[in-house]
């Protein structure tokens, strides 16, 4: 039997991380945490009003997301996480994760073409998909998020690191990702 292993999917909002993570958390039988998840509930139960509310909460969805990772490999349960991770503040919480808990990680940054991202995170947000307390018309940033450096998402807490390229979410082979990741965490040898 594997020990305890964690898979971390990571990247710019609207790149597909939420999809793969229920995906890859499905096919492994996994519990599935994800920031957003988090944020709405809270939004849901606290109310939402402007940007630093909004971000405020994000804070504390982030700092839930390890907790309840940590409870999950606590009680012998590996696990999959999803979020915008910062890796300048990311790595030294998974990093302690992995000492305390240890268990095997693996990360999936998922990038794609920053016009696609707009047009997916433009969409997304006219179409109603993305719970108002996110705020984004407050947001002053704008469109400029989507210009930061996809290639310092990834976080220095060995284990093997998967790039998938998602301007084209039709050409990301599930499967074979599925496989990756259950090689890079040995839960299948090689045939």
């Amino acid at each position: 039997m594997p020990k305890l292993f964690l898979v971390i999917i990571t990247g710019l909002p609207a790149t597909g991380k939420t999809t793969l993570g229920q995906h890859i958390a499905r096919e492994l039988q996994l519990p599935f945490v994800h920031k957003d998840g988090i944020k709405e509930l809270l939004f849901d139960t606290l109310g939402w009003s402007d940007i630093e509310w909004s971000q405020q909460l994000g804070r504390a969805s982030i700092e839930l997301l390890y907790y309840f990772a940590e409870a999950q490999l606590k009680a012998g349960k590996s696990c999959v996480v999803e979020s915008n991770f910062d890796a300048a503040l990311a790595t030294p919480k998974f990093a302690a994760l992995k000492t305390k808990c240890d268990c095997a990680t693996v990360q999936i940054i998922c990038t794609a073409d920053p016009d696609v991202i707009w047009q997916r995170y433009q969409s997304r947000w006219d179409a109603g998909q993305k719970h108002p307390g996110h705020v984004q018309h407050l947001d002053p940033r704008g469109d400029s998020w989507i210009h930061w450096p996809q290639d310092e998402a990834m976080m220095d807490i060995g284990g093997d690191v998967i790039e998938v390229d998602t301007t084209d979410f039709s050409k990301v082979d599930h499967a074979e990702l599925l496989v990756v990741v259950e090689r890079s965490l040995n839960l299948k040898s090689e045939i």
